[in-house]
């Protein structure tokens, strides 16, 4: 792996919110995070920490899209996927 090239993740779950996940830089760092936000999401529970390369898979997100957002704003988000509409 090209370490210059990788990006450090820190993965949290939302215990208030569902399927919700808020990645950033540096662990147990919410400086980014809109106080709005952080209040949504509620009590935060740690789950992993990851080198992010453009050419790792994550399950649900485009590791590109999580890659800038932690550049630009310095967390990502991860909402659940939409449910399917009933008939």
């Amino acid at each position: 792996m090209n370490t210059e090239s990788t990006t450090l993740c820190v993965i949290y779950k939302s215990l208030k919110k569902p399927d919700a996940y808020i990645y950033t830089q540096e662990k147990d760092d919410f400086s980014h995070i809109p106080e709005e936000l952080l209040k949504t999401l509620g009590q935060l529970e740690f789950v992993m920490e990851l080198g992010l390369t453009p050419e790792r898979k994550l399950a649900r997100e485009d590791v590109n899209k999580v890659i800038h957002n932690l550049s630009v704003q310095g967390f990502h988000l991860q909402l659940p996927p939409p449910k399917p509409e009933l008939m």
